[in-house]
């Protein structure tokens, strides 16, 4: 059986509709178990305070922000590659997510950056290339709404993905690319020197995984919605010509 044969909308219906419930409970318990244990059984650090714990939330809605645009940039060139129509569905079907995980990191590092450099904003490279990711994603939403053919509107938000992709890279890498900037290095890297400490590790990965999880579970489930709205759009069509 060809991999792309799981893209076709009934098949695609098929599967997830029983994998969503197992996807929904590993993510709740691994949100659960890596919030609490994050929150009320590690240590505050001896710099940063209890602030540091903050990164339970900063750092996996910032991963799950720039991943989030990534893979929205994979599924809108598998539609311009090969016209699959639920991989141009699964892209605007996380856009919505990708940008609420924005604003949570956004928001977040806010709250961190107030005692850490005694202010909320700094124009950073790698806050602004945030920001602008988060003007991205309001832009890929509103294109989606605003052109009425849902070919034409896969085919230019696609467009407007690749671009949009040159901020999602520069998010993640702007520490590198600028050493003036205020923001930390990488608090999880397979080739940094120096990462978070152990005490801190665990929960943030168990967070990280519980983030990675509700994605997929999100993703699945409004692309599914993206289905059903878009066969009620095509009987409406044709009830129209008939």
């Amino acid at each position: 059986m060809s991999f792309w044969e799981y893209a076709n909308p009934k098949k695609f219906m098929g599967w997830t509709a029983p994998v969503l419930p197992y996807v929904f409970g590993a993510a709740a318990l691994c949100l659960t178990v890596g919030l609490v244990w994050g929150f009320f059984f590690t240590p505050d650090d001896y710099r940063q305070g209890s602030t540091v714990k903050i990164i339970y939330l900063h750092v996996p809605a910032a991963l799950m922000a720039i991943n989030a645009w990534i893979m929205m940039l994979v599924a809108s060139l598998i539609w311009v590659v090969r016209r699959h129509h639920v991989s141009a569905l699964a892209a605007r079907a996380a856009g919505p997510i990708g940008l609420v995980m924005t604003l949570i990191a956004l928001f977040t590092g806010a709250i961190w950056g107030q005692p850490m450099w005694g202010t909320y904003w700094a124009w950073d490279p790698r806050l602004t290339s945030f920001l602008i990711l988060f003007l991205f994603y309001l832009g890929y939403m509103a294109m989606w709404e605003a052109i009425e053919d849902p070919d034409t509107a896969a085919d230019l938000t696609s467009v407007l993905c690749m671009v949009g992709s040159v901020f999602a890279i520069l998010s993640r890498y702007a520490v590198n690319f600028w050493n003036q900037g205020l923001h930390q290095g990488a608090s999880l890297s397979l080739d940094a020197e120096e990462n978070v400490s152990d005490v801190f590790w665990i929960p943030l990965v168990i967070c990280i995984a519980g983030f990675v999880l509700l994605f997929i579970g999100l993703v699945l489930l409004r692309t599914r919605t993206e289905i059903r709205a878009r066969r009620i759009r095509a009987l409406e069509a044709r009830a129209r010509r008939a």
